[in-house]
């Protein structure tokens, strides 16, 4: 199945007329890691210039990173009148049927969902001049350049948060999929907290099915890094993903650190400790309960790990302790 987008008559001369407003909220576009982010990239980026048009009416502000098989664009799109993200294929994919296979799955899984923790698609087209998906707009920064800015949550923070990505993964697991990606960078703290980049999710029987490894190294599961000696990949793998990423959020670092270099390493225990490591100390005034859960949530052993749901369900007497007047800041949601 092809997604389409609706077709406009608008040119992207129309860009000039989006007014202040749409200017004033660029440079509140989300950070998106860029996978292809060395100099030897000749052919592997579109070097749209503003005002670019991918799409009948829909053009170009400026890039916002990417991934190895896609770049992503802040875009002004006539029809919608709106501020958007498009996802583009990189040009050297375009002639890779299984990047345009991908792209096609993830365009499919997001026509699916509809959740206010989700970022949404608005629809896709793989057969046009640059394929790309079509995405909103969210305002705020991810959580990985958050925590980089400021350090560490405060529990103020946290817990909300929890709660929120825990209603997205229990979501997914009701519709049979698995995110695969769940990590600081793919959170996004707008009001409220969204999950975004589908671009590796599966549905239970795939994930079932890998045997190679996928995601993001620092915040797989074990059984994501070795597939088929670790236990099934499913929805426990997005549990795995969902405590690195809040123990992320509650130290200020990663859970599982590694040598330099290790990325690249042939030896699976030291590309990712997190097979054989335990996760490094959270800070002191971390109360114990949560600190029970999030070494529950990186347990080993996925059978180990409690679903989504069972994760809200353990932090609700910590939440309930919280403040309950709730603000919008700089630095994301903030209970006073």
């Amino acid at each position: 199945m092809q997604l389409r987008f609706r077709r406009t008559s608008s040119r992207s001369d129309r860009i000039d007329r989006s007014g202040a407003a749409v200017s004033a909220r660029i440079d509140a576009a989300p950070e998106v890691p860029d996978a292809d982010a060395s100099g030897d990239d000749v052919g592997r980026r579109w070097n749209f210039e503003p005002g670019t048009e991918i799409y009948d009416g829909r053009t170009v502000f400026r890039a916002l990173g990417g991934g190895s098989a896609y770049e992503v664009f802040l875009v002004w799109d006539e029809w919608l009148h709106a501020l958007m993200v498009a996802k583009v294929l990189r040009p050297h994919r375009l002639d890779d049927e299984r990047a345009r296979r991908d792209m096609n799955r993830e365009a499919l899984v997001l026509e699916r969902l509809a959740h206010p923790m989700i970022v949404r698609s608005f629809g896709a087209d793989l057969s046009a001049e640059y394929p790309h998906i079509l995405l909103e707009h969210l305002e705020g920064d991810t959580l990985r350049r958050l925590v980089k800015r400021y350090g560490r949550l405060s529990l103020e923070q946290l817990l909300p948060l929890a709660l929120h990505v825990c209603s997205a993964l229990q979501y997914l697991a009701n519709q049979r999929l698995v995110h695969l990606d769940v990590k600081p960078a793919n959170i996004v703290m707008s009001a409220p907290p969204r999950l975004i980049d589908l671009s590796i999710a599966r549905s239970f029987d795939e994930a079932a099915a890998l045997r190679v490894a996928i995601g993001t190294d620092g915040y797989m599961a074990p059984e994501q890094c070795v597939p088929g000696e670790g236990g099934t990949i499913g929805p426990p793998a997005d549990v795995f993903g969902l405590g690195a990423t809040l123990w992320h959020a509650a130290s200020g670092t990663a859970p599982f650190r590694r040598d330099r270099g290790a990325g690249t390493s042939d030896d699976p225990a030291a590309r990712w400790p997190q097979l054989v490591r335990e996760p490094a100390p959270l800070p002191k005034d971390t109360p114990a309960h949560l600190v029970d859960v999030l070494r529950s949530m990186v347990a080993k052993d996925p059978s180990a790990r409690p679903s989504a749901n069972e994760v809200a369900l353990a932090l609700e007497p910590l939440v309930a302790e919280l403040p309950t007047k709730i603000v919008v800041t700089r630095r994301g949601l903030r209970v006073r």
